[in-house]
């Protein structure tokens, strides 16, 4: 039961910063040119695979904000695979190095996010907002070319700018957590 509360309560918390961060940065968060910061929280999915759901639902919820179906529906299944396919990345990295992740290892865990929401949102953009031309440019596979190019480096930079600072917020408080313990376990000993 204890592990269940936390598995719920860390997703929900994921998930409340999610569509916190994608609410005040707005107008990057949402059609062609995004740089969605909140996607950096694919990071905590390291930490915990409460992440996972957490990026998910935060997701599906930032994206009803957003007005399209096919976003809420197609936008929020391709985090989901991209958070699914992160999880064992994460795993791998936290059962060989430890619970604190070093920036080196970091830079593996974003890549299904980058590469998958490159993939998916531009026919996201294309179909569920109508983003049928960029510029000067027309046609479906200029656009969608474009698009694709447009997403993956609004996902590069949230995840490789705002993903590391996550990491080094993220392990202070895992470092604080751990000291804490270790300091109630030897005052528990001393008793």
């Amino acid at each position: 039961m204890k592990k269940t509360t936390l598995f719920i309560a860390q997703a929900g918390i994921i998930a409340a910063m999610y569509v916190v961060l994608s609410m005040l940065m707005y107008t990057f968060s949402y059609l062609e040119i995004q740089c969605r910061v909140a996607e950096a929280l694919c990071m905590t999915i390291f930490y915990t695979p409460a992440g996972v759901f957490g990026v998910f639902i935060g997701c599906l919820i930032t994206n009803i904000f957003g007005g399209s179906w096919i976003d809420v529906v197609f936008g929020s299944l391709t985090t989901l695979v991209a958070a699914l396919l992160t999880w064992p990345i994460a795993r791998a990295i936290r059962k060989k190095h430890g619970p604190n992740l070093k920036i080196k290892h970091a830079l593996l865990i974003p890549i299904p996010t980058v590469v998958v929401n490159a993939i998916c949102i531009p026919f996201v953009l294309y179909f569920g907002y109508n983003v049928t031309t960029f510029g000067d440019v027309e046609g479906k596979l200029p656009v969608l070319a474009i698009l694709a190019l447009s997403v993956f480096l609004g996902e590069l930079i949230s995840c490789y700018v705002f993903g590391p600072l996550f990491v080094f917020a993220l392990n202070r408080v895992n470092k604080a957590l751990d000291l804490s313990l270790e300091s109630q376990t030897k005052k528990t000993i001393k008793e």
